[in-house]
């Protein structure tokens, strides 16, 4: 992951050597499984996506600079972090890996029992938004079940304790109408589960000195731009046990302007999503050197989308 980044891009093999050794190797020799982990995941996806935009710039000032005129950013629960980064927000690379390796941690330490072992999990579900939610009401009982992540019309990710879980894969069964899909995930991220790292979160934004970001950074939280006035300490530790408003963010970006999405860092899973939101839209996406090339190509008009 990142490693024709690394071999390709000056600006992007900058960012692995101030991420250390310790993240290139669980960048480029990670097993899938030790990648899955929260404390592992955070900071290497958060550093391939600054090494893919470092890598971006530099092609855009390499080719004198294609047209492209950034309306605003937007990143998915950890990939926020990027989003503010690029935005000036966050000012240094360094500073922000040791945010988002912090959030790992403290992430995985709330959604673990006492055993070590994950409380809870998630379960993308297909289906009417309006069917999911109430599905959830409907075998919540005293457990944590929620709906945490709302992707597309048509798939909404549920987090919860693995008792409440059961119950909701049960039930949608029984409904016929909703397709539970189990995720392999460490826990139950944005649900009230995440509620015991979101203080040591705050305190942690608070000493980063967070600025106001130079463009348009569109919430997880509220799906709209974040107010200039936003304690932005405050928004990023809560936005760790909120919902994460997907759909809306893209259907208010595209209603702001936004013509082309591209996706910077590993996988194109946003970019799958785009499309399930809106055939209107063109993408494309950063995550090694081949891809850089053709979104370089598709900003210059030479290719399509």
């Amino acid at each position: 992951m990142g490693k024709s980044l690394y071999d390709g891009s000056e600006a992007a093999r900058g960012i692995f050597q101030a991420a250390g050794e310790e993240v290139q190797e669980w960048c480029f020799n990670g097993t899938k499984e030790m990648l899955r982990m929260t404390q592992i995941t955070q900071p290497c996806i958060y550093t391939v996506t600054m090494a893919a935009y470092g890598a971006l710039q530099e092609a855009l000032m390499e080719e004198g600079s294609p047209a492209m005129d950034i309306i605003g950013f937007a990143g998915f629960s950890m990939g926020e972090y990027a989003a503010l980064t690029a935005a000036g927000s966050i000012d240094d690379y360094e500073k922000g890996i040791r945010i988002v390796t912090s959030r790992g941690q403290w992430m995985n330490e709330a959604g673990q029992g006492a055993d070590g072992e994950p409380r809870g999990g998630m379960i993308a579900a297909f289906g009417e938004r309006e069917d999911i939610c109430h599905c959830v009401e409907m075998v919540r009982e005293d457990g944590i079940l929620e709906c945490v992540n709302f992707n597309s019309p048509i798939q909404t990710v549920v987090a919860g304790d693995k008792d409440a879980l059961a119950r909701f894969r049960q039930k949608s069964k029984e409904l016929g109408h909703i397709k539970a899909v189990p995720l392999s995930v460490g826990t139950a991220f944005h649900s009230p589960m995440m509620e015991p790292c979101t203080e040591k979160l705050r305190e942690l934004l608070k000493e980063a000195d967070l600025h106001q970001p130079s463009l348009p950074v569109y919430s997880n939280v509220t799906a709209r731009p974040i107010p200039a006035s936003t304690d932005l300490a405050d928004l990023m530790a809560r936005q760790a046990m909120s919902p994460v408003y997907w759909q809306e963010t893209i259907e208010n970006m595209i209603a702001d302007g936004v013509e082309l999405f591209v996706e910077i860092g590993p996988g194109t899973t946003l970019t799958g999503l785009v499309h399930k939101i809106s055939h209107e839209v063109k993408t494309a996406n950063v995550e090694d050197m081949e891809s850089l090339e053709k979104t370089l190509a598709i900003l210059k008009g030479e290719e399509t989308c």
